[in-house]
């Protein structure tokens, strides 16, 4: 029986033009791929059948739940602008999320020879389970939060972070400065570990007791659509109190 691998790193697969490619960053392409194929499977349909296929109703179903969700949050003058981050985030992470618990995605893979051992290599990561991707996703929604800031409130926007009105204003605008940056881990951590935490379970469980792990694939893919939501709200607050006026008042 082989031993149980687990690596907290993606591992690297090959070389591209001197670009490694980790096993996360292959799964990245393929669901990038998938997404794109669905779309324009999906508007190509809408255009040229009057009937519509479960798989229509299934997107006009997220869709239109993500879209109410963020008109109730963020008001309908923003919701325009702000829906198509939050469904974005919401859509390529539950997918991301889900791929780790497919068959083949952990346990498919090469034997490499690392540092003089011989080890498994998986083929595909899910990639959400790399820091890397949650760090890239947290910065994205960061930088996206100060970008709607200035939108909608000009220069007065870095008022929450330069203050000299007093030692206190001045003192809270670098703990705002703080908790912006923070924010960034926060979300990376919450999401990999989360994420990452699952694909460890499943695949202890798999490897002791074959065919024990299927309550626990159910639980995955409960936390993988929580994981995606919670991503994409808090997002969505952070845009909204970002563009909020009265939260930027001296």
């Amino acid at each position: 029986m082989s031993s149980l691998h687990i690596s907290l790193s993606a591992e690297p697969l090959f070389n591209l033009h001197g670009f490694t490619v980790t096993n996360s960053i292959l799964t990245t392409w393929i669901v990038t791929g998938f997404l794109i194929l669905i779309s324009l499977y999906l508007n190509r349909t809408l255009k040229t059948q009057g009937k519509i296929s479960g798989l229509q109703l299934l997107f006009e179903f997220i869709i239109e739940g993500l879209h109410d969700l963020t008109e109730t949050i963020a008001g309908s003058r923003k919701t325009r602008v702000f829906f198509p981050f939050v469904a974005t985030f919401f859509i390529f992470i539950i997918v991301s999320n889900w791929s780790g618990i497919l068959p083949g995605v952990g346990s498919i893979g090469v034997i490499k020879n690392v540092h003089g051992e011989t080890e498994f290599v998986p083929i595909f990561r899910a990639p959400t389970a790399d820091i890397n991707t949650t760090l890239a996703l947290g910065f994205i929604s960061m930088v996206l939060v100060q970008y709607f800031g200035v939108k909608y409130l000009k220069l007065s926007y870095f008022k929450k972070f330069l203050n000299f009105n007093s030692f206190i204003d001045f003192f809270v605008g670098i703990l705002e400065l703080i908790s912006d940056i923070a924010k960034v881990i926060s979300f990376a951590f919450r999401l990999f570990g989360n994420i990452f935490a699952g694909e460890v379970l499943l695949a202890v469980i798999g490897y002791l007791l074959p065919l024990a792990n299927s309550p626990f694939l159910g639980m995955e893919v409960f936390v993988g659509f929580i994981q995606a939501l919670v991503f994409a709200m808090l997002s969505l607050v952070f845009f909204s109190m970002a563009t909020d006026s009265h939260s930027h008042e001296s």
